[in-house]
C-alpha cells in the first residue's frame, strides 16, 4: 500500500511526531543515541512485522516523499519513480548536505516537485464511506486511477484517517463491479437493458400491490448511501407505493441508543462533538472497540490521556486497545452493563456526589428514578457483574470529581436485549453528574456505518417522516400530503425484523432492498435467507455481486460514492457534501438516480436533475434541517443539526434548554433484564463479535484492496490461553463452533484479548459468517438483534494450519511508546552542532 525508505531523517522527525503524539499509534520512533540515527519501526523490526497500523498518517506529513503511497509511483509527478541507483545517490547526498545546509534547502526540491505534480492530478473533496467518524479528504485521481487520499484540516479528523480510509479503494475500480442490471432466469442471471429491468421491477411491484395491498411490499435504505437517497427510498415506499414499511441497518446497530437519548433528553443523536471529547477530563467507553471500529475518534482519546491528563475508563469482553491503556478497565460479566452503571448512579446519588444543583434546574422524576434504584446496590452488581466493590467505588468518584465526562458506546452495549435500557442508564448517569450543556460532556452514541446517522434522520425508518416527525400525527402526514400531493398512510410501518417474520407468515411478498447485505448482517442468518427465498419478487441495488443479491430478481447496478455527488451526516450529526470525483463505471448509475427512475416508471413523475434538489425539499420539509443549503455546505464546510433557516447550527447541543416541552430532561427508570440465550451444559461458551480495523464489516469492499487483504485474509476465533490450554487449542488449530441456530468453522487465534469461556468471531466472512450463529431475540423496544448474546459449543477438528493473523499483521508487533521526536536527545550527542553555516561578522574599517 505504501513504500518508505527509512535510510532518511525523515522530514525533521514529523513521521515520528504525528505517530507519537497525534495518532498515538507509537510505532515510529528515532533511537537518537545510535551512530546513525534513523526512523525505526518497533525500534528496529521490519516494517511489515511491526505494529503499525496503516493509519498512513506518516505519509500525510511527510514533506519529503520518503514515504509515499504506491499507487503515486510514475503516476503523479516527476521523480515518483526513479531507477533504485539514482533514488540511492539522492539519499547519499542528502546525507552528505543535511549537516551544513539543515533541512530546508533539501526541503525546497519536494516542494517544486509537488508544485510541477499539480497539472497531472485532479483533486477531488470526498467524505469516507466506511465508519460513522466522517472523515473527509481530497482524492487524487488520474483519469481512473486513484492516486491518493489526502487529508487536509477535514472537520472530523483533521490530517488523520485510517487505513480503510487511506487505503480501501480497491473496491473502485474492482473487476467484479455490477456494470449492467441482471435479471434471474431459473438458477441463473442474465445481462437486460436499463429500460427491460426497470419495466419489470415497475410491472411486478404494480402487479403485487394490487393483489395484496401496499403493505405487501418493503423497503429497506442503505446507510452507506447519500442522506438525498435515503429520502427518496422513504418517499418512494410511502408517496408512490402507499406502505411504511421502511427501515435501515440502524435497527441493526443503533437504535436503542438512539432510544435512550430520546427518552432522557430529546434528540437521538451525539450531545457535542469530536473535539468536545478530546476537551472532556474523563472519558468512559462502554462496549466500543473504538480503536478499531472508530479510529480516527479513538486517536483523540489516546492523545488527550496520553498527552493531556484525560482520564480513561474502558468496560469491555475484550481486553482491547483502548482497555490496554486505560486507568481502569472494567471486565463485567457479558450482559451486565445496565446493573454497575445503575449502581454506580447509585452509590453517586447516595453519597452526595450528584451534581444536585443540575438536577433540580434541569432534570424531571429525580425522586421516581431513585426509587428505582434500590435494588442496584454495589453488593449486588459485585455479584452479577463479578466485578470487585472496591473497583466500582473507584469509578464512581472518578466520574463525580472529573471536569467533563464524555461517554461513548457502541454494539457492546446496543445489540443486546437491553440495549435500549443500558443506553438509557449511561444518559441517566450523565444526568445525575451534571454532564450535559457544557464543552467536554454529554453522550456519544458511536455510529457504525458513514451515513446511518443520516439514513435515519433522513426518515428511512418506519414509524418517522424525514427529521424523526411522527408518521401517525395528523398534522405532520398533512404536512408531507401536501407537499407530495398524495394521501399517506397513517400507521407505522414494519422494520426489517419484522418484515422478516412477515414473509415466513405470507404478509410480505415483495422487497426493494439497496446496498444492505441484509441475508449476512441480520442475526440468524439461516432463518433470514429462508425468508428471503419466499419472496415474490426481489430487487437487490448493489455495486456488487453480494450474497444477499443470490435471492435477488433483480439486480440494479448503483454506483459507489466517488462517482455521485450528495451528503453524508456522522456520528456527531455532522452534515457534509460529497463529489463525484469518477464517471460511474460502465452502465452502472447514482442511486438516487436509479430509485427516481423506479419512481418514475410507478407514475410519480419526479423531476429532480442534482441532489442539491432533493435536498432542497428535504429542508422545506424538516425543521432539524430547515438551513440546509448545498451553498452553506460549499466544499470542506459542514453543519451540525438542528440547522435554524437562518443557516445557525449546534455543535454542542442543549446549551439552553433540553428537547422537550418544558425544556428540561427526564431520568428514565430502567429495569433489569436477563440476557437471552444463556450458556448452559450443551452450549458451554459466551460468543462475543464486532468489527476489525482492517475490514469493514463482511468485506465487501475492503478485502477488494489487495493490501489490506494480505494484512488479514480471513475469519478466525479468538481463544483464551485459559481455554486453549483446557481443550487442546493452540494458534492455527481449526475448529467448529455450533450454537442452537446454526454453525461455522474457523482457526483459532490463542491471545490474551479475550478470557476464560470467552470468545470472539470477527465480522469480516461471507463463507463463514458469525451471523449464522446468532439468535432472533432482540432488544424489546426496538428490534435490535441481540448479537452479543450468542452461547455456543465449541470442537477441535483436529487439523492444524498458520496462524489466521499474518505475520505482516499490526497486532503481531510491539509498539515503542515516546513523547514524540524527543529532539532533545539529539542534540545531547556529541557530534551535534546547528545544521548551516554559522554568522561571520563581517570586519570594516
Amino acid at each position: 500500500m505504501w513504500q518508505s525508505k527509512d535510510d532518511v531523517e525523515v522530514g525533521r522527525g514529523r513521521c515520528v511526531q504525528a505517530c507519537q503524539t497525534l495518532e498515538v499509534n507509537e510505532t515510529l520512533s528515532i533511537r537518537w543515541e545510535d551512530e546513525h540515527p534513523r526512523v525505526l519501526w518497533d525500534g528496529g523490526a521490519p516494517i511489515g512485522e511491526s505494529s503499525c497500523v496503516s493509519c498512513g498518517h506518516c505519509i500525510t506529513v511527510c514533506p519529503c516523499n520518503a514515504l509515499m503511497e504506491r499507487s503515486m509511483l510514475g503516476e503523479a509527478g516527476y521523480m515518483t519513480d526513479l531507477p533504485k541507483p539514482a533514488l540511492d545517490g539522492m539519499i547519499d547526498v542528502v546525507k552528505g548536505i543535511e549537516p551544513e545546509m539543515g533541512y530546508g534547502s533539501i526541503m525546497r526540491v519536494s516542494e517544486i516537485e509537488s508544485h510541477m505534480r499539480e497539472s497531472r492530478t485532479k483533486k477531488t473533496k470526498t467524505v469516507c464511506t466506511y465508519c460513522g467518524v466522517g472523515c473527509s479528504f481530497d482524492v487524487w485521481t488520474k483519469d481512473r486511477h486513484i492516486l491518493k487520499i489526502e487529508p487536509l484540516e477535514g472537520p472530523a479528523n483533521g490530517v488523520s484517517t485510517c487505513i480503510k480510509g487511506k487505503f480501501g479503494w480497491g473496491h473502485i475500480n474492482s473487476a467484479d463491479r455490477l456494470t449492467k442490471p441482471l435479471i434471474r432466469e431459473g438458477s441463473s442471471f442474465r445481462e437486460a437493458s436499463w429500460d427491460e429491468a426497470l419495466s419489470l421491477v415497475a410491472r411486478r411491484f404494480s402487479e403485487i400491490k394490487a393483489a395484496n395491498g401496499p403493505d405487501s411490499l418493503a423497503f429497506i435504505s442503505s446507510s452507506k448511501c447519500t442522506n438525498e437517497e435515503s429520502y427518496l427510498m422513504q418517499k418512494l415506499a410511502r408517496a408512490v407505493i402507499g406502505t411504511n414499511n421502511m427501515d435501515n441497518c440502524s435497527r441493526y446497530c443503533q437504535a436503542p441508543a438512539t432510544t435512550g437519548l430520546f427518552r432522557t433528553v430529546g434528540y437521538g443523536g451525539d450531545s457535542g462533538s469530536i473535539t468536545d471529547i478530546e476537551k472532556a477530563g474523563l472519558v468512559l467507553i462502554v462496549g466500543s472497540n473504538t480503536a478499531e471500529s472508530h479510529p480516527v475518534i479513538a486517536t483523540r482519546v489516546k492523545r488527550a490521556h496520553k498527552m493531556h491528563g484525560q482520564k480513561l475508563i474502558v468496560s469491555d469482553l475484550r481486553e482491547n486497545e483502548m482497555a490496554e491503556r486505560a486507568d481502569v478497565f472494567l471486565h463485567p460479566c457479558p450482559g451486565t452493563d445496565l446493573i454497575w452503571l445503575s449502581a454506580v448512579t447509585k452509590y453517586i446519588f447516595d453519597n452526595g456526589l450528584a451534581d444536585q444543583k443540575f438536577i433540580d434546574q434541569w432534570v424531571n422524576q429525580a425522586a421516581e428514578y431513585k426509587k428505582s434504584l434500590e435494588s442496584f446496590t454495589l453488593e449486588m452488581a459485585s455479584e452479577r457483574c463479578g466485578l470487585p466493590i472496591d473497583t466500582l467505588t473507584k469509578v464512581a468518584h472518578m466520574i463525580a470529581e472529573a471536569k467533563g465526562v464524555c461517554i461513548l458506546w457502541a454494539m457492546g452495549v446496543t445489540q443486546h436485549s437491553m440495549g435500549s435500557d443500558t443506553s438509557t442508564a449511561i444518559s441517566n448517569l450523565l444526568l445525575a453528574t451534571g454532564n450535559y450543556m457544557k464543552p467536554g460532556t454529554g453522550a456519544y452514541p458511536l455510529r457504525g456505518h458513514n451515513n446511518v446517522q443520516g439514513a435515519s434522520d433522513h426518515g428511512a425508518m418506519p414509524n418517522f417522516f424525514p427529521g424523526y416527525q411522527d408518521v401517525a400525527d395528523p398534522a405532520i402526514r398533512a404536512k408531507f400530503e401536501k407537499a407530495w400531493n398524495v394521501q399517506l398512510p397513517p400507521k407505522p410501518g414494519l422494520d426489517n425484523h419484522m418484515m422478516i417474520d412477515a414473509i415466513h407468515e405470507g404478509k410480505l411478498k415483495s422487497m426493494y432492498v439497496f446496498g444492505e447485505e441484509m441475508s449476512l448482517v441480520d442475526s440468524n442468518a439461516n432463518f433470514v435467507g429462508d425468508a428471503l427465498s419466499k419472496l415474490e419478487f426481489f430487487v437487490m441495488q448493489e455495486i456488487f455481486f453480494s450474497e444477499t443479491c443470490r435471492f435477488a430478481d433483480v439486480i440494479l447496478p448503483a454506483s459507489p460514492s466517488l462517482e455521485k455527488e450528495g451528503t453524508f451526516t456522522s456520528t456527531e450529526r455532522r452534515i457534509q457534501r460529497l463529489y463525484q470525483a469518477l464517471e460511474p463505471l460502465g452502465d452502472s448509475r447514482p442511486d438516487w438516480i436509479i430509485i427516481q427512475d423506479v419512481a418514475n416508471r410507478l407514475g410519480a413523475g419526479w423531476k429532480y436533475e442534482h441532489p442539491s434538489q432533493i435536498y432542497d425539499e428535504i429542508a422545506s420539509l424538516t425543521p432539524l434541517m430547515a438551513g440546509v443549503t448545498y451553498e452553506r455546505l460549499e466544499g470542506y464546510k459542514t453543519l451540525q443539526w438542528p440547522v435554524a433557516e437562518d443557516g445557525s447550527d449546534q455543535p454542542l447541543l442543549y446549551t439552553k434548554n433540553f428537547n422537550f416541552p418544558d425544556g428540561k430532561a427526564r431520568f428514565y427508570p430502567v429495569p433489569w433484564s436477563e440476557p437471552t440465550d444463556q450458556p448452559n451444559a450443551e452450549y458451554d461458551l459466551h460468543l462475543n463479535n464486532g468489527r476489525l480495523l482492517e475490514h469493514f464489516h463482511e468485506g465487501n469492499m475492503t478485502y477488494r484492496t489487495e493490501g489490506i487483504r494480505e494484512k488479514t485474509p480471513c475469519v478466525f476465533i479468538e481463544v483464551s490461553p485459559e481455554l486453549a490450554n483446557e481443550r487442546g487449542i493452540q494458534t492455527g488449530s481449526w475448529v467448529q463452533l455450533t450454537s442452537r441456530y446454526g454453525k461455522v468453522r474457523a482457526q483459532a487465534e490463542v491471545t490474551t484479548r479475550v478470557k476464560g469461556k470467552e470468545l470472539y468471531m470477527p465480522m469480516n466472512s461471507t463463507d463463514e459468517a458469525v451471523n449464522r450463529l446468532t439468535s432472533s431475540h432482540t432488544d424489546k423496544v426496538t428490534h435490535t438483534p441481540a448479537y452479543k448474546e450468542t452461547s455456543v459449543q465449541l470442537r477441535v477438528l483436529g487439523d492444524i494450519g498458520d496462524d489466521p493473523l499474518p505475520r505482516t499483521n499490526s497486532r503481531h508487533g510491539h509498539p515503542t511508546p515516546q513523547t514524540g521526536v524527543e529532539v532533545e536527545r539529539k542534540w545531547k550527542r556529541k557530534d551535534y552542532h546547528e545544521p548551516g553555516n554559522p554568522l561571520v561578522q563581517i570586519q570594516t574599517r
